[in-house]
């Protein structure tokens, strides 16, 4: 499996998403919102079902979208089908246009478990800044560690449009060492408690230490770095916030 791919959101995966997070927190997208300006063109990576592309297209924002996952951009294109998104590996992307602002919301920037291609990828998106653009995005802390589980358990049960039961059954294990979460999860759908469908996902986090992320931006090139604990722009002290939001100037 790419390391890229590791976690990718397939159609059982999507479909709960979708039920358990159709839109967006208002506070969350209010914070991104705040550093949006009408005319300048906005770019936001993994963007998945569209959950904050929507918002700012429908507010008139000049807004394109790439996300790895068919699955996720066929959902979004299902609510927005003018949207301006791209089905790409976020590696291998290299857009035409240089970007006012760029935005990676809900942590994601933590899926990339594998630090050296962390950077790789962070390297990329200041080369599509634009001279004066920002570069805004979250990741989760080492606050956010899940107690070890060695056993698969029901984490979440819904049902679909379908009458369908869709459950997620995951275990959880925290590699020290490499600040992993790792966090394994089968999907199942049933009909009538009949399995029709299942999907398994690989999915791991990498948790961030308080200054860790800082010193990644120091060296790929950012000249300015604000680190906030909160929606509320308040400056992080310590990595005891369950996430860190960074502005990022080049």
């Amino acid at each position: 499996m790419n390391k890229a791919e590791r976690n990718y959101y397939g159609s059982l995966c999507t479909e709960m998403y979708e039920i358990l997070h159709e839109k967006a927190p208002q506070d969350e997208l209010d914070f991104y919102l705040s550093y949006a300006e009408k005319g300048k063109k906005i770019l936001e990576p993994l963007c998945g079902s569209g959950r904050f592309l929507i918002p700012f297209a429908e507010r008139g924002f000049d807004i394109s979208g790439i996300d790895l996952s068919n699955e996720m951009l066929q959902k979004l294109k299902q609510k927005l089908p003018e949207a301006k998104v791209a089905q790409a590996d976020i590696i291998e992307y290299s857009p035409k246009e240089k970007f006012d602002y760029i935005f990676i919301s809900s942590g994601s920037v933590s899926l990339f478990t594998d630090i050296d291609l962390c950077k790789q990828i962070l390297c990329r998106i200041k080369e599509w800044l634009s001279p004066t653009g920002k570069f805004v995005f979250a990741v989760d802390t080492i606050a956010n560690r899940c107690a070890d589980d060695n056993n698969y358990a029901t984490a979440v049960s819904v049902m679909t449009k379908e009458n369908c039961e869709l459950v997620l059954k995951s275990k959880n294990y925290y590699d020290k060492q490499s600040q992993t979460q790792f966090s394994p999860g089968i999907y199942e759908m049933y009909r009538d408690t009949v399995l029709i469908q299942s999907e398994f996902m690989d999915f791991q986090t990498h948790l961030y230490k308080y200054g860790e992320m800082e010193q990644y931006l120091k060296e790929i090139g950012f000249t300015q770095v604000k680190t906030f604990s909160s929606f509320d722009k308040e400056i992080a002290i310590n990595d005891q916030c369950e996430m860190f939001l960074f502005e990022c100037v080049v």
